[in-house]
């Protein structure tokens, strides 16, 4: 997903998106341990999402307070 496209998610969304995004990289650990990973970057970008995603949250609970 592109930022301008997480931006425009509200909180209930974000949370549902953050929860898909750790069970795809649990999937990823795993099959990395197994020796089955093909695209080791894919990690890297599942990272970067999931900080996005806490970035907006944390920026939405800030701005609620």
């Amino acid at each position: 997903m592109a930022r301008s496209e997480y931006a425009k998610l509200d909180e209930r969304e974000l949370k549902i998106r953050l929860r898909e995004l750790k069970s795809e990289l649990f999937n990823l650990r795993f099959q990395q341990a197994t020796g089955k990973l093909e695209n080791h970057r894919k990690m890297r970008y599942l990272r970067a999402d999931i900080a996005r995603v806490n970035t907006y949250l944390t920026q939405r609970q800030r701005a609620g307070e």
